[in-house]
């Protein structure tokens, strides 16, 4: 088998293992009234599922440094066959939210194997790469709520995690198959430890942590969040709301692909400095839409926006980061980058009910993105960012050579 047919597998993966975190936001509402809590006290199963994602990838970032990225990949998938299984036989919320946390932890560590992984098969084309991968991801996303819709029609929330557990199973044993059958590249083989990695690439590690860390924590919480907002604030029931995210879901597709190659043309930190901005305004537009066609109109743009914002901070990481160090400071980023995001549905949650509307909320954290938005702006103007790109990793790669690692 060639490259492309382990890159082939490898889509079908992360399409299960963004499917294992996407899924608990459909689920929030009918989850709620099997266990007879409201939604927005859900939000904490929604955060669990996030901070299982963020809390294996500093790890995972070591494991990299001692076994290859294809061995850990496949670690994922199997793990993700037994804490789907374990979800599916919740009693009870906290049960659920143990189990979105495991579940959560497959999704954190393929990230961190095979997000460098693909970078490394196609070195020139590490944008298109990128995004085509992503977008089998995002499918993932789209499908989510247009399949617990299905599902509850004819069984209830649980038969979703039943049917990934089973899936995953083959997924899992095909990828295995591919990559003992395909030519794997000799990228990373240096790289051998976190600490120098984090030492050398703290800017660039930073600066992504600024961008997708900031955004992703509102994106977070308005995401998982989404149905209920739609139903306490915009008067739209449940199902429609279902459908909405799925559409918002579904605009994102087109983002990752067409995004991912316009990062491999353009300078990166202009091009994110631009899709923060659109989301924000996209955000605010949408706490001001009344009616479900406006609603509709609004999610759409902002789904496509803020999935931008995923293609093109990661080419801008991984296209920048030096084989040396890849893995390791993509560890570094993502583990920080996560843990900060992974809290936004359980603080919004909290927040809502608390007694603080939705509609205060979203407002509050884009104001505080626009904040940070605007310190960003300046530290690019200043020349104080990391550009990005083949030109700072040909820099990194230079360096290297001059001055041996220690």
């Amino acid at each position: 088998m060639s490259r492309r047919e382990l890159f082939g597998s490898l889509c079908a993966m992360v399409f299960l293992v963004n499917l294992a975190r996407v899924v608990f936001a459909p689920i929030v509402q009918p989850a709620a009234a099997d266990f007879d809590v409201s939604a927005a006290s859900l939000g904490i199963v929604t955060s669990a599922a996030w901070m299982g994602s963020a809390a294996p990838r500093l790890p995972t970032g070591y494991l990299l440094t001692r076994f290859p990225r294809h061995h850990v990949v496949a670690a994922t998938g199997t793990m993700l066959v037994g804490t789907a299984a374990f979800t599916a036989l919740s009693p009870s919320v906290t049960h659920l939210t143990v189990g979105a946390f495991l579940m959560g932890l497959s999704s954190g560590m393929y990230f961190i194997a095979g997000n460098p992984l693909v970078s490394e098969l196609f070195p020139d084309r590490v944008g298109r790469a990128i995004g085509i991968h992503g977008m089998s991801s995002q499918v993932a996303a789209v499908v989510a709520p247009l399949a617990v819709s299905a599902i509850l029609l004819v069984g209830n929330w649980r038969t979703s995690f039943l049917l990934i557990s089973g899936i995953a199973a083959v997924v899992t044993a095909f990828l295995v198959f591919a990559a003992s059958r395909a030519e794997l590249p000799e990228a990373g083989t240096a790289d051998r430890s976190l600490l120098a990695a984090g030492r050398a690439q703290w800017p660039i590690i930073l600066t992504g942590v600024a961008f997708l860390g900031a955004a992703g924590f509102l994106w977070n919480g308005l995401f998982n969040l989404y149905g209920d907002y739609l139903e306490v604030v915009k008067n739209i029931d449940p199902a429609t709301g279902r459908t909405l995210l799925s559409l918002m879901f579904a605009a994102g597709v087109p983002a990752f692909l067409i995004t991912g190659r316009l990062a491999d043309r353009v300078p990166n930190v202009p091009l994110l400095l631009s899709i923060v901005g659109g989301f924000i305004v996209c955000v605010l537009l949408l706490t001001l839409a009344e009616g479900v066609y406006a609603v509709a109109a609004i999610s759409l743009v902002l789904g496509y926006v803020v999935h931008s914002l995923f293609p093109a901070v990661d080419t801008y990481m991984l296209a920048s980061l030096p084989d040396r160090h890849r893995a390791s400071a993509y560890a570094l980023y993502s583990s920080i980058m996560m843990f900060v995001q992974a809290l936004g549905s359980g603080s919004v949650g909290i927040a809502v009910s608390r007694g603080v509307s939705y509609t205060v909320v979203f407002r509050t954290l884009s104001g505080v993105l626009v904040v940070v938005l605007g310190c960003l702006f300046v530290l690019y103007r200043a020349g104080w960012l990391p550009a990005g790109g083949a030109a700072h990793r040909a820099a990194g790669e230079a360096g290297a050579a001059q001055q041996p690692e220690r």
